[in-house]
């Protein structure tokens, strides 16, 4: 073959395999994507390879996986960020099809194409590429539109950011709950580039919204991102427009949306202040940590430390403690292997004297649940806390039968536990000069 002819032959190659019946030659075609272009050049790059992809996309999902993602790095391969615009158009017909793995990557493409993007080529190219998709007729070209108008927006002049504000208030009332969904989960990254003054006219109302669609799937992303908007506002809007919301979640019927608040109530505490933390936030945490359903008492446990270490000592001791106590007899050993996984840091908060006073009242419960084998995970952190924060010597006498005995338990599971905390209790009694728990006396 002629040197003249070579360049021709790598999009031969491709044109050939893409149209092949066999899948892998599809996919290694599409994978070499960046060597072909590299044999082509910048100017045929944009001029053939781009527009043969933009015409050849039905395919099989999995192809149109793999060239979503090589898509996202090619702005090398078309002469840099001046030509970056060509590779939008194969994107946006990506994001319209049906598999969901696609549109996601054709969106996460789009987005780190546009943050590499000039002002006026995303004015120019990719805010007109967001309303399109927003407007199209079919529902996936909406879900994707989405995920993009946080690239769109800062660089649109005032006109166009006053119309996407509105077609993104027109998504998030969309007929189709699919859209919604998608416009419920990217309303924070949205949030955080648009202006302070429209966000509480504006933005707030589209949240508002959200917390009250039928659908609790949707109420549920609204509910993922209030701590993201409450760090927005300022403390008292956030007290007025959040809090309100919130506390109500806290009583949703839905218990997936309570579960929600009970995993990340805890973030929202220092956009409010210790003020409303304490007359609002305390009482939604106590009664999630009181929940009817152990899915939503196992988040709220599993956030106790992390909720107190936000609060006074005198609050959580007042507040949360007694929940502690309920929660260490909770009928779920799930919840008392949640409680069990992060007790460890209520000792600091609690204080010296607490910690003992925890470990009478609390910690003993899951040390002699021997009723339930599946809650040793509880038993071996628990016993970590203990030999950690509580060094006199009655207690380490008291310790030290239990490891021994969970040490020979016939359950495989809890010796396994139990020496991977040997470590720990050797600490101890190098402190106290007591006698080494030997692994020979385990095995």
């Amino acid at each position: 073959m002629s040197t003249v002819e070579e360049p021709l032959y790598p999009i031969a190659l491709l044109i050939d395999e893409l149209k092949n019946d066999d899948i892998q030659l599809r996919l290694n075609s599409i994978r070499r994507l960046s060597t072909i272009a590299r044999a082509l050049g910048e100017e045929r790059t944009r001029k053939e390879l781009i527009p043969f992809l933009s015409e050849n996309n039905d395919d099989d999902d999995e192809v149109l996986l793999a060239m979503a993602e090589e898509l996202g790095v090619f702005i090398p391969y078309v002469g840099g960020v001046e030509h970056a615009r060509v590779l939008l158009a194969p994107l946006e017909t990506l994001c319209t099809v049906e598999e969901t793995c696609v549109r996601d990557k054709a969106v996460k493409s789009l987005c780190r194409i546009g943050s590499q993007m000039k002002e006026n080529d995303l004015v120019d190219w990719f805010v007109p590429l967001v309303k399109r998709l927003a407007a199209g007729e079919w529902f996936t070209a909406r879900v994707s539109a989405c995920g993009l108008f946080h690239i769109a927006y800062p660089s649109a002049p005032e006109m166009l950011k006053t119309e996407l504000r509105s077609i993104y208030s027109q998504l998030c009332q969309d007929d189709m709950p699919m859209v919604r969904r998608s416009a419920a989960s990217n309303l924070g990254k949205f949030a955080a580039t648009v202006e302070n003054a429209h966000l509480k006219a504006e933005i707030m109302q589209i949240f508002n919204n959200l917390t009250q669609d039928d659908q609790d799937s949707i109420r549920l992303l609204a509910v993922e991102g209030f701590a993201a908007l409450g760090k927005l506002l300022e403390p008292q809007d956030c007290v007025a427009h959040i809090i309100p919301v919130i506390v109500n979640f806290s009583q949703d019927k839905s218990w997936r949306v309570r579960y929600m608040v009970a995993n990340q109530l805890y973030e929202l505490c220092e956009a409010v202040g210790p003020q409303s933390t304490r007359t609002d936030l305390v009482p939604a945490y106590v009664r999630l940590l009181r929940d009817n359903e152990a899915e939503v008492r196992i988040a709220a446990a599993g956030k106790v430390t992390k909720f107190s270490q936000i609060l006074s000592p005198e609050l959580a001791t007042h507040h949360i403690l007694p929940c502690v106590k309920e929660l260490s007899s909770d009928s779920s050993q799930h919840v008392r292997s949640a409680l069990a996984s992060v007790i460890m840091g209520m000792a600091p908060v609690l204080g010296k004297d607490k910690r003992v006073q925890a470990r009478g009242t609390n910690i003993n419960y899951l040390l002699w649940d021997w009723t339930d084998r599946r809650s040793f995970h509880s038993v071996a952190v628990v016993i970590t806390v203990v030999s950690m924060f509580m060094l006199d010597d009655a207690t380490i006498e008291q310790l030290l039968p239990i490891y021994l005995s969970l040490l020979k338990d016939e359950f495989p599971d809890v010796r396994l536990n139990i020496i991977s905390k040997l470590d720990q209790v050797n600490q101890v009694r190098y402190k106290l000069e007591l006698p080494s728990v030997s692994m020979c006396a385990v095995l």
